[in-house]
């Protein structure tokens, strides 16, 4: 009589596909409530404007029907559309370029001070913490009036600063870097303070001057934040709209005027919702372009210089 001993009974192997099958669904699961939410407030917003710009749709009533690309085309032949946006390019290069570097050169000013950094931090950093409209507030109150203005009085001027259409842009560009000079200084100070100290001590070993470590150590390795910056920036620019529309209104002569208040204006006050959203389309598509070319202009000259 011979007996037969069953074969243990061997799971089968887990293989790398099923790890990573069950760490792609916990991952789901976790991201679910943000995707939920993303495409509810964000995604489905998106579409619904983009199909809103081909269509006639207006608040006051009438036949919404669709008109393809009849608002685009009119949005390219109206003078007042071009006009914003050249202002809103305007406002964009005038902010940039003294927020990107005045943020620089706070941080290092910050950064090499030995005493009360803290005071310094608050003072660069604690106008962006104020909303826009108390910031509107006291500008249009206390510094810009003609009459008893901080500025005139100053200067020993009267010039109207917001109701001159040759200085108006000017006015609101200088408000808006004391307003908002903070985030990029933060973003700067956080990249210096990141800096390992051992590469300066080693270039003073070698007899770099202050100038030297600047331009060789510094300035390369905050390339990164520098783009990072400058994209933020830019965009940010591109969508002004909450200081100069409590400020200005888009006056004098909408000289002031950016491209996001003439949508408003004409979506919510001339009740062309679908106008509108094709005027917010095209700004849509600057951004992308802008944001597109200038990363990968810092790529390339990361590129150049590795």
């Amino acid at each position: 009589m011979t007996t037969t001993v069953a074969a243990p009974v061997t799971a089968a192997p887990v293989t790398k596909a099923k790890v990573r099958r069950g760490w792609t669904q916990h991952g789901l699961l976790f991201v679910a409530p943000f995707l939920i939410v993303y495409a509810v407030f964000l995604i489905w917003p998106t579409l619904l404007g983009l199909q809103m710009s081909f269509s006639s749709v207006n608040i006051a009533g009438g036949n919404d029907r669709f008109v393809g690309f009849d608002n685009y085309a009119e949005a390219f032949s109206d003078p007042r559309m071009w006009r914003s946006l050249w202002n809103t390019l305007v406002f964009t290069v005038l902010s940039t370029i003294p927020l990107v570097f005045l943020g620089l050169v706070f941080a290092l000013l910050v950064h090499n001070l030995r005493f009360m950094q803290w005071l310094w931090r608050l003072s660069f950093f604690g106008p962006f913490l104020l909303p826009s409209a108390v910031v509107s507030l006291l500008w249009l109150q206390m510094i810009y009036p003609p009459d008893f203005g901080l500025l005139n009085g100053t200067l020993g001027t009267d010039i109207l600063w917001l109701g001159d259409p040759s200085v108006a842009m000017w006015s609101v560009v200088l408000t808006t870097v004391w307003w908002t000079v903070g985030f990029n200084f933060l973003l700067y100070l956080a990249a210096l303070q990141s800096i390992p100290q051992h590469l300066y001590e080693a270039a003073a070993i070698d007899g770099a001057t202050a100038w030297d470590k600047l331009r060789s150590i510094t300035l390369p390795l905050l390339r990164r934040t520098t783009a990072l910056i400058v994209v933020l920036q830019l965009v940010a620019s591109l969508k002004v709209f909450d200081q100069i529309y409590l400020m200005t209104g888009g006056g004098p002569e909408d000289s002031t005027r950016p491209i996001i208040e003439y949508a408003y204006d004409v979506g919510f006050t001339g009740y062309r919702i679908g106008y509108a959203s094709a005027v917010s389309y095209i700004l849509f598509v600057l951004i992308v372009i802008v944001s597109l070319a200038q990363l990968r202009l810092f790529r390339k000259r990361e590129e150049v210089t590795s």
